[in-house]
């Protein structure tokens, strides 16, 4: 959260806050901020044991569920691009030709798929 924050840009913060509320409201001013966020750390830490006890088994599932792949753009070129799996038939006395073998084949992720200007 802090990453970009250093000892500089800290005490330069220390030397702002000593200024403007002054050494006699400054000790008084940090141990209620560190009273609140004590607070703040027991409330969040008592929510996420409510959460693991009402959910369970299940809570550990969600930890490890990967919602990037729900995201509707990913969802939908996945349902447009992704290989199904289709019959490969064969060459030969059945009568398939070697065009309609090439095209039961799989896609090649790697090239755009096939797109018809005067179909669209």
């Amino acid at each position: 959260m802090f990453d970009s924050i250093g000892w500089g840009e800290i005490i330069v913060l220390a030397l702002a806050a000593l200024f403007i509320f002054g050494p006699e409201r400054l000790p008084h001013l940090a141990k209620d901020a560190a009273s609140g966020l004590k607070k703040a750390k027991a409330a969040i830490t008592g929510v996420r044991e409510q959460v693991h006890e009402s959910m369970g088994d299940d809570f550990s599932e969600l930890r490890d569920l990967d919602l990037r792949k729900y995201h509707p753009r990913t969802f939908i070129r996945d349902q447009l691009l992704g290989d199904d799996e289709v019959p490969v038939r064969p060459v030969g006395p059945t009568g398939a030709t070697a065009a309609s073998v090439v095209a039961a084949q799989a896609r090649d992720r790697a090239t755009p798929p096939p797109f018809d200007v005067d179909a669209t």
